[in-house]
């Protein structure tokens, strides 16, 4: 008789940070979600080019030992759509995040809709790279963070690249072929509330929604991790389906 093999089962979790920030905005997530069994690994972007940020990832995850469940949080979510085609990455969760089409930027979707708040408080310096100012940070960012919080999250800000990752088109798109799941941060001042519901929608994501500012993953970890981790439950009963 045809024996059928169980599906593996996934255990890694890659976390893909977005814009002025770091590794360190999972910090609340990491120890949340090891505690239910997982392998967790941040990633920290290089900041240059999408290209060189989908290649940091792809590195990330040709490292795991067995399937991936990526997870993106605002530019991250433009970079796991570029990097997630990888066969080891089983599904994709985008935080508050971009999920450009094919051709498309995260800049230019952005420009759909009424420009939040936060993106008056974005500066350039002389090349071109860009950071939020403190005010951007506090008021539009995190707004929902503590104080100290805030001025972690302002201090350890990356400098982004506008045209070069901002402005990068896309040119593969894994969420057309892999389960996809969506946070909504109904409080969000960089990224349109209405825009989020948007990708979510164009992905036909499994979708929840949080009121919370642009990181909710910050502001409402213990939601953050239960979705990243019913995610991960329910890839694993779909696959069981196929069996």
């Amino acid at each position: 008789m045809a024996q059928t093999s169980a599906p593996a089962v996934v255990k890694n979790v890659v976390l893909v940070h977005g814009a002025w920030a770091d590794g360190s905005s999972w910090n609340k997530i990491i120890p949340l979600l090891e505690k239910k069994g997982f392998h967790v690994s941040a990633v920290h972007l290089p900041f240059t080019t999408l290209a060189e940020d989908a290649a940091a990832v792809k590195r990330m995850i040709a490292i795991q030992d067995g399937p991936v469940l990526l997870v993106g949080h605002s530019y991250g979510g433009a970079v796991i759509t570029e990097a997630g085609d990888d066969p080891k990455v089983v599904g994709l969760v985008y935080v508050a995040a971009f999920a450009p089409d094919q051709g498309q930027s995260a800049g230019d979707l952005n420009n759909q809709y009424p420009p939040p708040s936060g993106g008056k408080e974005v500066r350039p310096d002389a090349n071109g790279f860009l950071q939020l100012t403190e005010k951007g940070v506090g008021e539009d960012f995190a707004q929902d963070l503590t104080a100290a919080e805030k001025r972690i999250a302002a201090a350890t800000q990356g400098q982004v690249s506008g045209p070069n990752e901002l402005g990068a088109k896309i040119t593969s798109v894994a969420w057309k072929t892999k389960p996809t799941f969506y946070i909504v941060a109904d409080q969000d001042r960089m990224i349109s509330p209405e825009l989020e519901k948007k990708f979510a929608e164009q992905m036909h994501a499994k979708t929840i929604h949080i009121a919370s500012s642009h990181v909710p993953m910050l502001s409402h970890p213990i939601q953050v991790a239960d979705f990243i981790t019913s995610a991960v439950a329910d890839f694993m009963t779909s696959a069981a389906g196929a069996q």
